[in-house]
């Protein structure tokens, strides 16, 4: 059964998207990047700073009262829908050394469409360079390394222009849904069912 090049990107993003749900999942570096990077405007919203009070009329500072933590982390709850909507945990748990990579290719085409539609509901995914991969590409002066990563022969200094070996992603949302359960089960991504007679 020939590979379509198609096919061939569609598993390559599949499995990026994996890799970087797993850094996110089991690096708090990683998932404090992805966080910002998430936030509308992109972490870079202004706050307004009103004028403090005058020096003889400050009242005694108040004790910050620690946010309470919650019961559950936004990678968990991320998981559990991938999980409910797509069986992403059932796919990458199950052993693959008995079936035909028909077999495979056919169950991954499903969790594909379903994990896709899953992010794309959550984070509304858009390239961060509208262009094709494999066109030329510029990186202006200033660029900021969280949205461009160089490679090859990087001499001088920018602007730069070369190949645009991926186009990048960029969230334009974050929809992750709220914890409801009991802090019992907050680390529960599926629970087990059971069939009635």
């Amino acid at each position: 059964m020939p590979i379509y090049p198609d096919e061939v990107v569609a598993m390559r993003r599949l499995w990026l998207s994996i890799r970087v749900f797993f850094s996110v999942l089991f690096h708090a570096e990683v998932a404090a990047r992805v966080e910002e990077a998430l936030r509308p405007g992109g972490g870079a919203q202004a706050a307004a700073v009103a004028p403090g009070p005058k020096p003889d009329q400050r009242a005694e500072p108040k004790k910050a009262t620690p946010p309470k933590a919650t019961a559950r982390s936004e990678a968990l709850t991320l998981l559990a829908t991938l999980q409910r909507e797509a069986r992403f945990a059932d796919f990458i748990k199950e052993p693959l050394a008995g079936y035909s990579d028909a077999q495979i290719g056919a169950v991954a085409r499903d969790v594909h469409r379903d994990c896709a539609a899953v992010v794309d509901r959550l984070f509304s995914l858009v390239p961060i360079v509208a262009q094709e991969e494999g066109s030329q590409a510029d990186v202006p002066a200033g660029f900021d390394s969280g949205r461009f990563q160089l490679t090859g022969n990087i001499v001088g200094d920018p602007p730069f222009h070369g190949r645009l070996a991926h186009h990048g992603w960029e969230a334009t949302k974050c929809e992750v849904p709220a914890w409801s359960g009991k802090d019992a089960s907050a680390r529960v991504v599926a629970p087990a069912e059971v069939e009635l007679g």
